[in-house]
């Protein structure tokens, strides 16, 4: 076995290195020029004629960043009522920057070592999940999984992994290996498709797993998808798009040309998507540029299917890339905060940029608002892919929660739908707050009785 990669060991081709000035950059900015991948470099690391990150420079991009987001959407901070229900933490394809899986093999009916702390869940028990979660009031169901060797699309892609001479080299063995069968991605998609719940499910990585073995395109796949309840696709498992990247901290995945094929034929079938960034581990700023283009130009083709941008910054503690010795650590907070910023100057195209409380906590959340974001996340109820990296910022916050924390701002708490097209303000000055854009929301606070009977208090508290 060759000896692990280490940062020092690094020698990418593209580096942060251009012929425009800071000065430049940032007048363009400010005059809502359409941004170059290295003007971008210039906003992303203050200028490249100095080293590190200058204080007063970074101000200035954040500044530009902020009247950008005045100009475009106001000062609404958006949130959404939702669950993540993740089905499975079941993966072999061993990416280094993540700790939300577990070793497929140790989830087998025959495995006799040591009990994985992970898990799998029957499409009964994601049905009686979401089913709870909606009668409380949520309307959105996320559900991100691990890529378990025994998930199929269907029942017919169930019969042409069964029948493949190679099992092994598609990544398949029998659900009925395994303690827990998830069903397919059909059977899960249907159960958490409850009383009109918005199901935001499937990445690029997931739709490739969920075609592999046969010529199906991501365009049959999706819809097929789309068939059994899928609505909208999380453009996550992009991390950086830039394919010297991927080679070192997740080579086992999907490229980058296949993430942009597979989300393509999604908003082709008619699904709506988000985008994501997951930067702060071996990346330069210029790949994190290079993957703004990326976005960009997708947005283009896909006439503006992308609702929103999330910028996740890596959580390093617990992660095989910081275990090898190949980072030392994560993104600074100025670099979160630039980050945030050029999202909003480059991508000229998607309205929402959004801040993860999450990754950044809820002061830092709050402070990503004020460098060019807008949106806020959601409830999720339940979050497991940060908190097992490393994550120290919880796993749900309440509807009083964001009115607490948004209105300490300035800025204006509205509730909305997964695609922004409803839209509540919510009144801070009357309470109770819960949701009431959901089948079955009232205005009922997601969580009241539980806290009520535990006398539990909001986390904002």
């Amino acid at each position: 076995m060759e000896p692990p990669v280490t940062d020092a060991d690094l020698a990418f081709e593209h580096v942060p290195e251009t012929d425009q000035s800071f000065e430049n950059a940032l007048e363009k900015a400010r005059n809502g020029a359409r941004l170059t991948v290295d003007d971008a470099v210039e906003l992303l690391t203050t200028g490249t004629d100095c080293e590190g990150i200058d204080r007063r420079r970074k101000e200035r991009v954040l500044e530009a960043a902020d009247h950008r987001r005045q100009d475009v959407v106001g000062d609404e901070v958006t949130f959404v009522a939702n669950l993540n229900n993740n089905v499975t933490t079941a993966c072999n394809v061993g990416c280094l920057f993540c700790n939300f899986k577990d070793a497929a093999h140790t989830f087998e009916r025959d495995y006799d070592g040591l009990e994985t702390a992970g898990f799998t869940k029957t499409p009964a028990e994601s049905r009686e999940t979401v089913a709870d979660a909606v009668e409380r009031g949520i309307y959105e169901v996320t559900s991100v999984s691990g890529l378990h060797p025994g998930f199929a699309l269907d029942d017919e892609h169930l019969e042409i992994l069964e029948a493949h001479p190679d099992p092994k080299a598609v990544n398949y063995k029998p659900p009925a290996a395994y303690e827990t069968d998830p069903g397919t991605y059909a059977d899960q998609l249907e159960a958490m498709s409850v009383d009109g719940v918005h199901v935001h499910s499937m990445t690029p990585e997931e739709g490739y797993h969920a075609r592999r073995g046969t010529d199906w395109s991501y365009e049959e796949v999706y819809g097929r998808l789309q068939d059994a309840g899928l609505d909208t696709v999380p453009g996550t498992a992009a991390e950086i798009l830039v394919d010297e990247v991927r080679d070192v901290i997740c080579p086992g995945k999907i490229r980058t040309g296949d993430w942009l094929e597979a989300m393509e034929a999604a908003a082709n079938v008619g699904l709506g998507l988000t985008a994501t960034i997951m930067y702060g581990h071996v990346e330069n700023e210029a790949h994190r540029a290079m993957h703004l283009q990326e976005v960009r130009d997708l947005q283009e083709r896909v006439d503006g299917a992308i609702t929103e941008f999330v910028p996740l910054s890596f959580v390093h503690q617990n992660t095989p890339l910081y275990e090898h010795g190949v980072v030392s650590g994560g993104a600074s907070r100025d670099e979160d905060e630039l980050m945030i910023a050029v999202s909003r100057l480059f991508l000229d195209n998607i309205d929402h940029v959004q801040s993860s409380w999450v990754k950044y906590g809820d002061e830092g959340g709050l402070k990503m608002l004020a460098c060019g974001a807008d949106d806020f996340m959601g409830t999720i109820l339940s979050e497991e892919i940060t908190t097992r990296a490393g994550g120290e910022h919880g796993e749900f916050r309440s509807f009083e929660d964001y009115v607490d924390l948004i209105t300490s701002i300035g800025r204006v708490p509205v509730e909305r739908s997964t695609d922004y097209r409803e839209r509540r303000v919510i009144d801070p000055d009357d309470p109770p707050f819960g949701p009431r854009l959901g089948p079955k929301a009232n205005g009922t606070p997601l969580l009241e009785d539980e806290r009520a009977a535990a006398g539990v208090e909001s986390i904002s508290e």
